[in-house]
């Protein structure tokens, strides 16, 4: 079962389609109980009442439209609401759009003109959902751009966040951060498991000029149990590996340093300084060297 979601509404206010909602019921008929809202009585069949359920009882249920367009309710907890990301299979796919397995009994429209790239039967996308005004239906859309908000990032390097794995890439694999921003978890930092779909926490590790975000599953500071090296230890093995000169300094961008070490500039500068207290390296104005 997913963890609970707070409840966007109360009984005073219209019902929050594709959410939970918390609702009292008014009746009770031979297939399920009623329950009151401002959007009229709301059918919650039978299978579905919890069986200590009475009339007068607030329950906290999901709504959403069923197949013949019904506001239904249920005690099914979907893998997502509107307004979150979520990685779902494709179960169906049909000439006017795909359908993704939520975990309702309906699955959930991936109308075409919204597929990033055409949806394939068994295939996971990582969609956004929301209630489309049109229909008054919740969709996806793999189509995730404007539904991010790297343009006003809000966080702090170092701050704990809550991460969606994403697609794999070349690199590593694309995560969503918080549910509001993408971000990215290089190779180099993933020392377990992780499958397309799965949650877990991460850290900010850099966030980059051009509102790139890069993460970290390390806590800040904290060094892991198994973990082959440390900053200064990789330089130095790269320096004697190689032609023993590198072509990085503390005046290099944080782009260049990240590109050729996958480490932030700031691990860098620590990692070169230490190097040279302990009088391994030189430190030239554009580079450093081994020292013979």
């Amino acid at each position: 079962m997913h963890p609970p979601h707070q409840s966007h509404i109360n009984h005073d206010t219209m019902v929050d389609l594709g959410n939970y909602n918390e609702l009292e019921i008014a009746r009770e008929v031979d297939f399920g109980v009623y329950f009151t809202s401002e959007d009229g009585d709301i059918l919650m069949p039978g299978k579905y009442v919890p069986e200590d359920a009475r009339v007068g009882d607030r329950l906290r249920v999901f709504v959403y439209r069923d197949s013949e367009d019904r506001i239904i309710a249920t005690t099914l907890e979907p893998y997502a609401t509107v307004r979150e990301f979520a990685c779902l299979t494709c179960t169906d796919e049909t000439p006017f759009g795909a359908f993704l397995d939520w975990g309702l009994e309906k699955d959930l429209l991936v109308p075409l003109n919204n597929q990033k790239n055409k949806m394939q039967v068994g295939r996971k996308y990582c969609v956004y959902l929301y209630l489309d005004e049109t229909t008054d239906r919740v969709v996806a859309t793999s189509k995730l751009g404007k539904y991010l908000a790297n343009d006003d990032i809000q966080l702090t390097e170092g701050e704990e966040v809550q991460l969606l794995i994403a697609n794999p890439t070349d690199i590593g694999i694309k995560v969503i951060i918080n549910n509001t921003y993408i971000g990215i978890l290089y190779k180099n930092e993933v020392f377990k498991d992780l499958r397309m779909g799965d949650k877990t926490t991460g850290y900010i590790k850099a966030i980059r000029p051009d509102n790139k975000i890069d993460v970290t599953l390390r806590k800040p500071g904290a060094t892991l149990v198994g973990e082959k090296d440390d900053a200064a230890e990789r330089i130095l093995r790269l320096l004697e590996q190689g032609s023993g000169w590198m072509p990085l300094s503390d005046s290099s961008s944080p782009e260049d340093i990240y590109q050729t070490l996958s480490m932030s500039k700031k691990n860098f500068k620590r990692a070169i300084g230490s190097l040279y207290k302990a009088g391994k390296i030189d430190l030239q104005p554009d580079s450093i060297r081994l020292k013979k």
